[in-house]
């Protein structure tokens, strides 16, 4: 469009007569920067140019106001300006340069092949430039170009392959098993996993010795060593290796096998080599009661080399570890130097160096295990302390118990023990059966037992066992005697036993026992506080007057002659017949009050009765005085004479004599009475008792 501003369009209003008083104003996008309107004619251009690309169309707003006044002259008019489109773009590739890809050996597709076969190994990209063009490629349109690279991917096409027919590599004879002895490779010119090799060793002579594995990074072929080399023996191998590839391309399978094949000649390095044991390890026994210095074993080893050193032996040293045992140097001859005890240590680990003289760097170790063998010296035990009980009701012939054994002396093949009664303690009541299997049964031998005529039994077990020399112990069994249901369960077998089998533990036992002790105090007391209320109530009146005998004997029951009686007795009636007769005197008469002997006592009764119901101070109530328990307590019991029984005048009183000391002289009282009184009777009845002469007794 240039830089002159182009003509869009022209604004007119009715009112306008051509007379310039119309003046033409515009708003709206872009006015004053694209678009610009004449005052006066309306006349609308376009300041620069305009591109529908950028922006299609524009809204504007048009006014024509008078020029005196400046009034609007009609209201505003809104417009749109649409920009028309021209071929002023070229087309263009908006993600150039582009790439693709395409497998070798490709057949015609999107992208034409110019040429057959196109192989990756011969040229791997190309780079195509491709051109874009509008209005159909008619003259006049505009034209685009992009650039395309091409890659061709890699397919598997070739087969792996070996530079070199042959390989040879050199280990030396110390190579440890495992270790790698050399590296071989073969080519594949693919790519990726099309490029990856599988190794391998074709069976033959020497394939057992080594084998083959591939690198990961570098796809060779790594030979690694599985069997120890030794120069002496053997100083070279030869072997087949093949290289194939693991990822087959049938569409490629008729180009031909996809492995190759090398050979591999290894060469074995004569080394100095350290001595070598005849063994990897030894076992060697003794006893355990073996003297010092006997030999137990030895060793051996040799040097493979072609100098054929001498070797030195030696037991490697520990520390914190006692040497038991010495070698000799030269021999190897292994010999105890302290006496071994096989229940300290059953088994003594060593370790000997055998050492070259021409070379004292090299030396080797074994591990020598000397094994203690037992002497039997320690007698067989049971195995733990056996408690058993017996049924009260128990038959005979009834197992109780199963006794087992041990025994702290090692036996080459298993313990064997044998169980018995001692011969010289002959037990009526049980006996030992052997099963023969190490065990044995305690059975008894008779039927039942009773527990309260012997609640445990002891019984002696004797246990040998069948080492050299025999030896044996004996143990002790506790039976306890135990009371049983039905099924041979225990119910109890002691007071305690009784109470476990209820369910109850010790400590409720003990919380059972202290309440019923606590019950008990309280029954006591409350008995002994009752009475007491009753003797204060007997006591309460000062009118409660009552007659006590209290008479004193050298010869009576001292304090207790002394008690004086209680109201309630004489309220009680029944107190003088709940009085316990006395043991050591037979009555031989019955108090008879109704006899001309108790005149006295009779009237002194109703003297006491008549003046009880005349006087003024007796008590409002009948009571009844009864004066017959003075001394209560005493072994002689009263000695009131209102109490006295009356007895016959031939009474034989020597039995007082029973009574104890303290009745010394009333003893002698009477003893002499019947003396007088036999020496009356004798000359009236002459030879008539001869034992009345003789009837005095004289108190100890």
């Amino acid at each position: 469009m240039g830089t002159d501003p182009q003509y869009v369009g022209k604004l007119h209003s009715d009112l306008d007569k051509g007379d310039n008083l119309v003046k033409y104003t515009l708003s709206g996008e872009g006015v004053g920067s694209i678009f610009t309107v004449e005052p006066t004619t309306g006349d609308i251009h376009a300041l620069r140019s305009l591109d529908r690309e950028e922006k299609p169309y524009y809204t504007l707003r048009a006014q024509a106001v008078d020029v005196l006044t400046g009034r609007p002259l009609e209201p505003e008019s809104e417009f749109i300006i649409k920009v028309q489109d021209i071929n002023d773009n070229e087309p263009k590739f908006l993600e150039g340069p582009y790439s693709a890809s395409v497998p070798e050996m490709s057949p015609i597709g999107v992208i034409k092949i110019a040429l057959p076969n196109m192989d990756r190994e011969v040229k791997e990209t190309y780079q195509v430039l491709i051109q874009a063009k509008d209005m159909g490629g008619q003259l006049g349109g505009l034209a685009g170009t992009t650039i395309v690279n091409i890659t061709l991917t890699d397919v598997n096409d070739n087969p792996p392959r070996f530079a070199k027919s042959i390989f040879h590599l050199r280990v030396p004879e110390s190579a440890p098993v495992g270790s790698s002895v050399g590296r071989i490779k073969a080519h594949d010119l693919d790519l990726g996993k099309n490029a990856e090799v599988e190794y391998s060793i074709v069976p033959g002579d020497s394939s057992s010795m080594f084998d083959i594995y591939t690198d990961e990074h570098t796809q060779e072929g790594i030979v690694v060593l599985r069997k120890p080399l030794d120069y002496e023996n053997r100083k070279a191998y030869s072997f087949k290796v093949e290289a194939s590839n693991p990822h087959l391309d049938s569409r490629f399978m008729h180009l031909g096998p996809y492995k190759d094949s090398a050979t591999v000649k290894v060469s074995v390095l004569d080394v100095d080599e350290p001595p070598v044991f005849s063994r990897s390890f030894y076992n060697m026994e003794t006893y355990e009661d073996t003297p010092m210095g006997i030999v137990i074993g030895a060793v051996t080893a040799e040097d493979l080399d072609v100098g054929d050193s001498p070797i030195r032996y030696s037991i490697e040293w520990k520390k914190d570890a006692e040497n038991y045992f010495d070698i000799d140097p030269v021999e190897g001859t292994i010999t105890t130097s302290e006496a071994l005890d096989r229940e300290r240590a059953a088994k003594h680990n060593i370790t000997v160096v055998a050492t070259k003289v021409n070379n004292p760097l090299l030396y080797s170790r074994v591990s020598v295990t000397i094994s203690v063998l037992d002497v039997n010296e320690f007698p067989p035990e049971l195995s733990h302390p056996y408690e058993a009980f017996v049924c009260e009701d128990a038959k005979v012939g009834q197992v109780i118990e199963i006794l087992s054994a041990t025994d702290r002396d090692m036996p080459h093949v298993g313990h064997r023990f044998f169980f018995k009664s001692p011969r010289d303690i002959r037990n009526r009541n049980f006996t030992i059966r052997d099963y023969g299997n190490n065990t044995a049964g305690v059975v008894t031998r008779k039927a039942g037992f009773w527990r309260r005529e012997k609640s445990m039994y002891l019984v002696p077990v004797v246990v040998e066992d069948s080492g050299y020399p025999i030896q044996s112990s004996t143990g002790t069994l506790s039976v306890r005697v135990c009371a049983c249901d039905d099924g041979g369960s225990v119910l109890s077998c002691s007071a305690e036993a009784v109470f476990l089998a209820m369910g109850l533990s010790t400590g409720a036992l003990v919380a059972i026992l202290l309440c019923m002790l606590i019950l008990l105090v309280m029954v006591v007391l409350y008995v002994a506080l009752k009475r007491h209320k009753k003797k204060d109530a007997l006591m309460s009146s000062k009118e409660d007057v009552r007659d006590n005998v209290i008479h004193y004997d050298d010869e009576g029951g001292g304090e207790e002659d002394t008690n004086a009686f209680d109201i309630g007795t004489l309220r009680n009636p029944k107190a003088l017949q709940e009085t316990p007769p006395r043991r050591d005197v037979q009555l031989e008469a019955e108090l008879d009050l109704d006899s001309e002997d108790n005149e006295d006592i009779r009237a002194y009764i109703q003297q006491r009765l008549q003046e009880n119901h005349t006087s003024t101070s007796a008590p409002p109530y009948d009571s009844l005085a009864t004066y017959a328990y003075e001394g209560e307590g005493s072994v002689a019991e009263s000695l009131s004479s209102i109490e006295s029984w009356v007895l016959d005048a031939e009474e034989d009183y020597r039995s007082i004599q029973d009574w104890g000391p303290r009745f010394k002289t009333l003893a002698g009282i009477f003893s002499q009475r019947e003396s007088t009184q036999g020496a009356e009777k004798r000359p009236e009845n002459k030879g008539s008792n001869p034992r009345a002469e003789g009837s005095e007794e004289q108190p100890d």
